[in-house]
């Protein structure tokens, strides 16, 4: 079973409202009818009314959306493709392997997720796009990312998802060369637009020790300067392990 994130850019004029409908109307059914294992969509919608929190200087153009595919052959991956840009989007393919950290309900921030496929997810999601410094060899950001980072991250801020994706290939020619891709599901807008909320806080002071812990930690594993987060409506479309 291999996970393949496409990221989404308009090849033309498309508004929020739209981008939602032709993905979930029009391109989601048609992607079903392949039988993929498991299908999830992550559209900047009209849903969505807050930027993300992160400075964007130097990374990767914000994409509009993020497709989550899962197949029994990345081989046979062409077809699902197709109609991704015959709907009009450009596409950066990423075989990944993916690293749950958090689920819904395996912490104090959100429930069990008791919604089904096809309904969109309470709260909002934050996908990250990723790059390895390349002072720092694969084995050892690995270590920060997954020994340190994580963990911290886990403890102090409020996220009630947190999923991990390692980029081990790239799938379309002349696409950024990503080292990870992260998704991360906040329980309300509230939730990220409020610092004190965001860094764990419970005044002042503790926010700026939080935001330096939080400041060095990233700065030790991660491209600051190149980091690029865009915010999101969830969709499950297919759960994997679901008929």
């Amino acid at each position: 079973m291999s996970k393949l994130i496409y990221l989404l850019w308009s090849r033309g004029a498309m508004t929020p409202a739209e981008r939602r409908r032709i993905l979930l109307d029009d391109c989601a059914p048609k992607l079903l009818g392949m039988a993929p294992a498991g299908l999830q969509m992550n559209i900047a919608d009209d849903l969505i009314t807050i930027a993300s929190p992160a400075p964007r200087m130097l990374g990767p153009k914000p994409f509009v959306a993020q497709i989550n595919l899962w197949l029994d052959d990345p081989t046979q991956r062409q077809p699902y493709e197709a109609v991704l840009q015959a709907a009009g989007f450009d596409l950066a393919g990423y075989r990944v392997d993916e690293w749950l950290y958090t689920d819904y309900g395996e912490n104090a921030h959100g429930k069990s997720r008791d919604w089904p496929d096809g309904q969109r997810s309470p709260g909002l999601l934050a996908v990250t796009l990723l790059e390895r410094p390349k002072s720092i060899p694969r084995d050892e950001w690995m270590r920060r990312w997954f020994g340190w980072q994580s963990p911290m991250s886990e403890w102090m801020q409020p996220r009630a998802r947190y999923v991990r994706n390692v980029v081990e290939e790239v799938l379309t020619p002349g696409v950024a060369a990503l080292d990870g891709i992260v998704e991360e599901a906040w329980p309300s807008e509230a939730h990220v637009t409020n610092k004190l909320v965001f860094f764990g806080a419970r005044n002042r002071l503790q926010l700026m020790r939080h935001m330096t812990i939080m400041l060095r930690s990233v700065s030790r594993i991660f491209r600051m300067w190149k980091i690029t987060t865009v915010m999101m409506s969830e969709h499950f479309l297919k759960t994997l392990g679901k008929p």
